[in-house]
């Protein structure tokens, strides 16, 4: 009998996990639901526990209290036997690759399916009917010493999905590549979700994968998530001061001081706002600063400014120094913040 919603694939609920008696917990009452057929971020620093967190999901962490549900399955109740097969219902990808070097990378895609007591001729036509997915059918037959560094992680997918899971775990999947390469993998792994229907949940240091690749992120610190959401919000409303700095490392919020001390004071009568504009929606493209600059009389610098887009929707950043009369200035920012914008106060 389920004991989830159908629309989710996973739910952690009250998790709490100690190394040491009496330290740190490395967990801290987490939960977390991450539904069917998503892409799952869980973004923080060294030490927030997202490695822990990740591997409690198929138990190679056991929490010392809590609950994990996957695909249904209440996988602290499973014996042993029982156990073992739900853990072929979620693959894995390392890191580091951890590939076999004395065998071909045919022969490492099959490892887990030897490993499972499968049978050689059902294994030669998983890896046949696998390598094509991940670009490496001319490569069935090297061994990981002749393979680029992305290469090899394309294996460590394909052996994680050699036994057909619904739910790929990536566990740093891409932070030992280069960006074109990590660009090509993240690309990849969303591709594998819509192809053959996977939830996939990866933990990262990068807000640069997040970006790329999840619908919705959480932001671990000391063992607990601080903010959670979809990562267009997180992005572009962060709540938390450890997410705005993590989202400044990617999309540029702030401006530095050296830069704002460089502007020019008010003249007589005037009045200088310092502020971060965050445009999102169909405001991202509008042209909002001239507008106001023209409807409220004000002499507008934009000090920095860029467009991007995130998870398929636009959205803008500008740093302003807005000069004028204190009600208009006020004015303006009241009316931008009328649209949806988010209107934050900068110091010089």
């Amino acid at each position: 009998m389920t004991e989830t919603a159908p629309n989710r694939a996973i739910v952690l609920q009250g998790l709490t996990k100690c190394f040491v008696a009496g330290g740190t917990l490395a967990l801290d009452d987490v939960s977390l639901a991450v539904q069917a057929g998503e892409v799952f971020g869980i973004a923080g620093r060294s030490g927030a526990g997202k490695s822990t967190l990740i591997r409690t999901v198929n138990l190679l962490e056991r929490p010392d209290s809590g609950r994990v549900t996957v695909l249904g399955q209440d996988m602290l109740a499973l014996e042993e036997d029982a156990l073992r097969t739900a853990r072929r219902g979620i693959g894995m990808v390392f890191q580091h690759f951890n590939l076999h070097t004395r065998r071909t990378v045919a022969e490492n895609v099959a490892f887990p399916l030897e490993i499972a007591g499968i049978a050689a001729a059902e294994r030669r036509a998983r890896v046949a009917e696998i390598l094509p997915l991940v670009g490496l059918e001319a490569k069935r037959d090297a061994y990981p010493a002749q393979l680029s560094g992305g290469q090899k992680q394309r294996v460590g997918i394909a052996r994680a999905l050699a036994s057909r899971p619904k739910i790929l775990l990536c566990d740093e999947a891409t932070s030992a590549l280069d960006p074109e390469t990590t660009r090509e993998i993240l690309a990849l792994i969303r591709d594998l979700r819509d192809r053959l229907d996977l939830t996939v949940l990866l933990i990262t240091h990068e807000m640069s994968v997040v970006k790329a690749i999840c619908d919705r992120v959480a932001v671990m610190e000391a063992g607990r998530i601080i903010e959670e959401g979809r990562v267009f919000e997180v992005f572009t409303r962060p709540r938390h001061a450890t997410t705005r700095s993590f989202v400044a490392e990617v999309i540029g919020h702030g401006v530095p001081d050296s830069t704002l001390a460089r502007l020019p004071q008010p003249e007589a009568g005037e009045v200088r706002r310092l502020v971060q504009v965050v445009f999102t929606g169909p405001h991202a493209t509008r042209a909002v600063v001239s507008q106001a600059s023209r409807d409220f009389g004000l002499d507008v610098n934009i000090v920095s400014g860029r467009v991007d887009e995130i998870a398929g929707e636009p959205f803008g950043v500008m740093a302003l120094a807005a000069y004028g009369a204190p009600g208009q200035v006020e004015r303006a920012f009241d009316w931008m913040r009328s649209l949806g914008l988010t209107v934050t106060e900068l110091h010089a």
